[in-house]
């Protein structure tokens, strides 16, 4: 657990001084590209990625696991052995160049191609330099962003070859490797190709740039859509679209007029042309499949095109690349089910142009038993998911109508689902719900609201719907105020790691609501030795023996004389390490046993923590759990925070239920530890400063 807490620590270290940040990104897998580089060139050898190696795992795990119809006879080779002259880019990146293989990833493919179209976008995922030519060494590198940050991996250019053919995907172009690298690069990422399949092209548009996605329906677009994409190709934004399947033999079925159901397509471009004394609003889109193409009005060899001005129709047909083709903006409506645009950067959501969004990023988790509570369905645990307070500050410059408010858009993201497929889970039910802040909260720095408000107060905002997508997002429009983002899963004790992004038009101030860490101990009662009442004598002498002392053994074999007596309690009993904590709570001569006076003070504490272990067992189960738990300590003088309330469930509960002695023995932890931070914090600075020595001697110990 100490290795998990250090590296988080580091970890929040690290951001703060900008690792992360696309300038500055993380080594996926600590592998440095042009550390790698270097040790191959100096010994002479191509370079064999041990992380992502050229082996049946890498394929996939169901239908491209090993021993399958599809990678029967695969071979891993370099692109040096497949021809004579390969090169990374021909002519600078294009379109045509990503051309589908035996992979249902066309999401991806769609989002590549989109990509293709803004060469500063493109060079940030496709570092500049890479060659077979130049300090060749079989090793490659590409950046995608994940969850928050900017990650580099490194990748060796064996790729899978199946009849002498390249499986996944391909240029048209044969000599030219850079979209397959990519491919590799981004299934490495994800644990394999197989986890790439199937997807939404708004995955493939965050990770290659960071940006934020919406999605409309097309059966429901606002009014104002075509001005929406103009505008979104204008800013170069990435955009894809796709129709809905009914069922499963509809997918990658192709209808009458060859569009591909249940397939991704990128939107390239918009044009207005005058047809037959109208004005005629046009859209072009393109399949990444490269060849199957719309058959109906507008498309490429449709009679329409013999009514336009004929310099227009020459260089609009002239520019198409290979499976792109236009078609009417009303004809787009009907045939496509969702419109996806990614934006590039926050301030290309407003309306205004002349305005910026101010974004703000963090990262949770849902830890059963500790902050996966649900959604409001579950009011007993719903509380106990992370909360964040936005402070909306100023409405907008034009309201859309007379009331004053505040648009700002909320995405919530959850973290490497598809590396989970190879154990058989994939996306979590996920979505949001906001809340009023109410008066006599406002202005609280950090309070984590409970149960009771919840149940008093409804959400005044939420996610449209619950849904197993990687990402969830909603454009809002609130009156100025504060306001609570409770994230989570729909079904309780959901694990995932998440990120929550709030953008706003408008200043404004984005916090997490977490309590405050504080243990209020109660002034204890000053115990006399001549305050012990006989019996107490009696008992302590019987069981200390001659030396008048309890030892660690001693203690264990009176505690658990004394729970075995209350039914009520389940337990399994103390264990040593238990009883070996008391003792050093306790322990004022440093003889790691305890006098007449130490045992007697903690009794009283012991008989205090069952009362509270008693009232808060709501169930009178006759044990805990870990909400109960998390009600208990604060009863006990302990507010803590989410981060705590996670590493206590791990190190305490036993499948999220807690019994008394593992409740006795965290309490005896937190006081230790709060009394020995208290005494070392001398001048209520908030933090100590010790040297290896203190720091080994302080934790050992307990």
């Amino acid at each position: 657990m100490f290795g998990g807490v250090s590296r988080r620590i580091q970890k929040d270290r690290d951001r703060a001084a900008g690792l992360g940040l696309f300038q500055q990104a993380v080594c996926y897998l600590n592998q440095d590209y042009q550390v790698l580089k270097e040790e191959c060139l100096l010994h002479g050898g191509l370079f064999k990625d041990p992380m992502f190696p050229a082996e049946p795992a890498s394929l996939g795990f169901k239908e491209l696991g090993p021993f399958t119809a599809k990678t029967r006879g695969v071979e891993w080779k370099r692109p040096t052995e497949l021809t004579s002259n390969p090169e990374f880019i021909v002519g600078g990146a294009t379109r045509t160049d990503i051309c589908q293989g035996a992979l249902g990833d066309c999401w991806l493919l769609a989002a590549i191609g989109s990509l293709t179209l803004n060469e500063q976008l493109l060079h940030r995922v496709v570092p500049h330099g890479q060659s077979f030519k130049h300090q060749y060494a079989g090793i490659f590198h590409f950046q995608f962003w994940q969850f928050g940050e900017w990650v580099d991996v490194v990748i060796d250019d064996r790729l899978p070859v199946k009849d002498g053919e390249l499986l996944f995907v391909h240029s048209a172009e044969g000599s030219e490797f850079w979209s397959a690298l990519l491919e590799k690069a981004y299934a490495k990422l994800n644990g394999s190709y197989e986890a790439l399949s199937g997807g939404s092209t708004t995955e493939g548009f965050e990770d290659f740039t960071g940006g934020v996605s919406e999605m409309y329906e097309l059966k429901k677009a606002p009014r104002d859509l075509y001005r929406i994409i103009s505008k979104a190709l204008e800013r170069e934004s990435l955009l894809g679209c796709s129709i809905d399947i009914s069922s499963a033999f509809d997918m990658e079925a192709v209808t009458f007029k060859k569009l591909v159901k249940g397939h991704a397509y990128s939107v390239t471009g918009l044009r207005q042309v005058e047809h037959r004394g109208q004005k005629e609003k046009l859209i072009r889109i393109r399949n990444p499949w490269g060849q199957v193409e719309w058959t109906g009005a507008w498309s490429d060899s449709s009679s329409e095109w013999n009514d336009i001005d004929s310099a227009e129709k020459d260089e609009m047909l002239c520019k198409m690349e290979d499976g792109e083709f236009w078609m009417s903006f009303q004809e787009f409506l009907r045939q496509f089910s969702r419109l996806e645009i990614c934006n590039l950067t926050p301030d290309v959501l407003s309306q205004d142009s002349t305005s910026f969004w101010t974004t703000m990023t963090f990262e949770g988790t849902w830890r059963r038993g500790s902050t996966a509570g649900g959604c409001r369905n579950h009011p007993n645990t719903f509380w106990i998911n992370p909360q964040y307070k936005i402070s909306l500050l100023e409405e907008d410059d034009d309201p859309e109508d007379d009331e004053a408010a505040c648009s700002f858009l909320v995405a919530l993201m959850q973290k490497d689902r598809r590396r989970y497929r190879r154990q058989g889970q994939d996306m979590h039910t996920i979505g949001f719900a906001i809340y009023e802040i109410p008066e006599e909260f406002r202005g609280c720095p950090s309070v984590h609201m409970k149960k009771e408000f919840f149940l008093r107060h409804s959400s005044c905002a939420r996610s449209e719907t619950f849904i197993n997508l990687r990402e969830v997002s909603a454009r809002l429009r609130l009156p100025p105020g504060e306001y609570l983002i409770v994230p989570s899963t729909f079904e309780p004790s959901k694990e995932a790691d998440f990120v929550l992004r709030v953008f706003t038009e408008k200043q404004s101030e984005t916090t997490e609501m977490d309590d405050s860490v504080v243990a209020n101990f109660d002034e204890e009662e000053e115990v006399l030795e001549s305050d012990i009442d006989d019996s107490f004598r009696s008992m302590f002498a019987q069981l200390s023996g001659d030396d008048m002392e309890i030892s660690v053994r001693e203690l264990r074999t009176i505690l658990n004389r004394v729970v075995s007596k209350h039914r009520d309690l389940q337990t399994d009993g103390f264990s040593m390490e238990s009883c070996r904590a008391m003792v050093c709570l306790m322990d004022k001569d440093g003889s790691a046993r305890l006098g007449l006076l130490e045992f007697q003070i903690l009794w009283n504490k012991i008989r205090k923590w069952l009362g509270i272990f008693r009232e808060f067992d709501l169930d009178k189960s006759g044990c805990m759990n870990s909400y109960e738990m998390r009600l208990a300590l604060e009863n006990g003088g302990f507010r803590l925070n989410n981060r705590l309330y996670q590493m206590l469930i791990a190190r305490y509960a036993d499948n999220e239920i807690i019994d008394f002695d593992n409740f006795t023995c965290c309490l005896v932890k937190l006081e230790a530890m709060f009394r020995a931070f208290q005494e070392l914090d001398r001048d209520g600075t908030g933090s100590v400063e010790m040297n290896i020595i203190e720091w080994l001697c302080l934790t050992m110990c307990g």
